[in-house]
């Protein structure tokens, strides 16, 4: 498969997602034009940007004209979870990948991506992801610049409603492999019930949310590679 149809294909394949994210950054333009921040600013930050919980993490901190080093801190902690990510999508890309092409896939790690190029059978052509990027980007910017310059013009229970089409798609891109192994539906059962055990326990219920991935993600990894090793010739 070459790599333009590659690209084309990761583009059709991240369409929901597209949509998903036109309608959840609305929302982020909201609130950045609520926190003080231009239009064109706002649109800025989710064309470089695509993170909608470090994004509103930033928008607060803005708000609050927090002190940069402050903000560059919760950022680092929202966001943890994806040096995780991209170095697991970067191992399933074609061996002997220049790193540039590596560096250029984690520059756009979400989870809704992941999800998505994680369901591909390895190795994974880059330019697939290259063609999801292409996609996504463009409407996380499109959706904000949105609802920063239109965002006032709709009711606030419109604007609530928009928020579960993302959270609808996401399960709809991990549900399926779930159902057909039976490793993936007891991990991702056992991190739903760890992420809510965690937020309810007073001690740790208040720490970030990339944070707490981290603290999940890593035991449960490390116990499920030991469970279920692969072998070398595994894809």
């Amino acid at each position: 498969m070459g790599r333009r149809h590659s690209f084309i294909l990761g583009a059709r394949d991240a369409l929901p997602v597209s949509l998903g994210y036109l309608s959840v950054s609305f929302t982020l333009g909201l609130a950045a034009r609520q926190a003080g921040m231009s239009t064109l600013q706002a649109s800025v930050m989710s064309l470089i940007t695509n993170t909608s919980a470090g994004q509103f993490a930033g928008i607060a901190s803005f708000g609050a004209q927090s002190p940069l080093m402050l903000t560059a801190l919760a950022q680092a902690f929202v966001n943890l979870r994806y040096v995780l990510m991209s170095l697991s999508l970067t191992q399933r890309f074609v061996p002997g990948e220049p790193l540039g092409l590596k560096l250029l896939a984690a520059f756009d790690v979400t989870d809704e991506l992941f999800a998505l190029a994680m369901k591909r059978e390895a190795p994974l052509d880059p330019f697939y992801y290259y063609g999801m990027m292409a996609a996504t980007i463009p409407c996380w910017a499109l959706g904000t610049l949105l609802g920063a310059s239109l965002g006032n013009l709709l009711p606030q229970p419109v604007i609530y409603a928009v928020n579960v089409a993302l959270y609808a798609m996401f399960i709809a891109v991990v549900a399926p492999p779930a159902r057909q192994n039976g490793r993936i539906l007891k991990l991702a059962a056992l991190s739903m019930g760890l992420s809510g055990l965690m937020r309810a326990l007073p001690v740790v219920g208040g720490i970030a949310p990339g944070l707490r991935v981290i603290l999940i993600a890593l035991p449960l990894s490390f116990l499920f590679a030991r469970r279920y090793p692969l072998s070398e010739e595994t894809p």
